[in-house]
């Protein structure tokens, strides 16, 4: 049930050494300090995964990384998982502290800590955990990891934006095979299947999503595939991703079963457009909002604004939702090796919706598209 991630498989990408998460630790904790936290706090999921290479199961035992700069990273861990602990890739570089059933390990914890100290904590830590520690240290401060560093891990290194690119072409490649299928006559849940497996197909070791959204389904942007049965005349939005090599995919794009309308194609067309100027608007230097108001504009010149109901982007790494969003008032400047995606859409109540998504990294001189399949309405049978 724990231990560190799979190795990656032939052929992967080398695996990230103890160096790697030495150097990603003391920054994160030079980061804080910067910021004028006392430490961080780092429960089980995906940033104790960048960090550490360690990914722990989720349980009311108590697993938390202790960072401070200028001391070395603690790992407070429960006695039956510290073998794990100590075979994870950035293992070298922490001390353990483990506590076995019937020990307070939340004052092993609180020994770590200043009493008064202001400490961001990740965001998905156990409310069970977080309450715990503070009774043991009621003076001290808690911040969300994401409002107190929300860049800690927006800027990829050249490794990472290796297995993103990786993860963008397998995901790319399951669309050009999911476009062969048959849709009329399927339910949504059975295409959902098709992507789930193809994208295993091609590498990705977890699926994170497949919507299959069909006719009046593809105005709701997260609609769940279900029993609806595709029809001919449908268009359906297809948003699927999930990680390959430890880092994520998400794209979109959206078909239609036999020739569609002229109103379709006209809102299919404007949402590539959109698309298209969200995209010419990533460069170093330009805020977050840049993106979202450069692909929400040609929306609402349209006269369908009121129709893109949500952000235009967010950013992708060991998860596939992460900071950076593209968002009205996200002032954050895009700097070279960020990646997010860039995805507008159109969504019609009880009519249809359209939504085009791409993966994109800001380089030195603007910006390059993790997935490259075509933009155009694709008809399938």
């Amino acid at each position: 049930m724990t231990g560190t991630p799979a190795p990656p498989a032939p052929g992967g990408p080398a695996p990230f050494t103890a160096d790697d998460y030495t150097a990603r630790m003391r920054r994160a904790a030079e980061a804080a300090d910067a910021a004028g936290l006392a430490g961080l706090l780092i429960a089980p999921g995906p940033d104790l995964v960048w960090l550490t290479g360690y990914r722990p199961v989720e349980t009311e035992r108590l697993t938390l990384l202790v960072l401070r700069a200028g001391q070395d990273p603690v790992l407070v861990v429960p006695a039956l998982e510290a073998p794990d602990a100590a075979g994870a890739a950035g293992a070298p570089a922490l001390t353990l502290r483990d506590w076995t059933d019937g020990q307070d390990p939340y004052g092993a914890a609180a020994a770590l800590l200043r009493p008064a100290g202001r400490y961001g904590i990740s965001d998905n830590a156990w409310a069970l955990h977080l309450l715990a520690l503070r009774e043991r240290l009621p003076d001290t401060g808690h911040l969300a990891l994401t409002r107190a560093l929300p860049m800690l891990r927006a800027v990829k290194d050249s490794a990472e934006l290796d297995r993103l690119a990786a993860a963008g072409a397998a995901a790319d490649t399951a669309y050009e095979e999911i476009r062969k299928v048959r849709f009329e006559g399927r339910r949504e849940r059975e295409v959902a299947a098709d992507l789930d497996g193809l994208l295993r197909r091609f590498g990705h070791s977890q699926v994170d999503f497949t919507i299959v959204a069909s006719g009046p389904n593809g105005a709701n942007p997260h609609h769940e595939a279900g029993e609806r049965a595709i029809g001919r005349g449908d268009m359906v939005v297809l948003d699927f991703g999930g990680l390959k090599h430890g880092y994520g995919s998400d794209t979109s794009r959206t078909v239609h079963v036999g020739e569609p309308t002229d109103e379709e194609r006209t809102v299919h067309e404007l949402v590539r457009a959109a698309q298209e100027e969200g995209f010419r608007a990533v460069r170093p230097g330009a805020a977050c909002q840049d993106v979202d108001r450069a692909a929400r504009a040609v929306i609402a010149e349209a006269g369908y604004g009121e129709y893109f109901i949500h952000r235009t982007g967010h950013g992708i790494g060991v998860t596939t939702h992460e900071p950076p969003y593209m968002i009205e008032g996200e002032e954050q400047p895009l700097v070279p090796g960020m990646c997010f995606s860039v995805e507008p859409g159109v969504y019609l109540p009880g009519r249809f919706g359209v939504r085009i998504e791409d993966i994109v990294t800001v380089t030195e001189d603007g910006g390059r598209r993790l997935n490259n399949t075509s933009r155009e309405l694709a008809v399938v049978g």
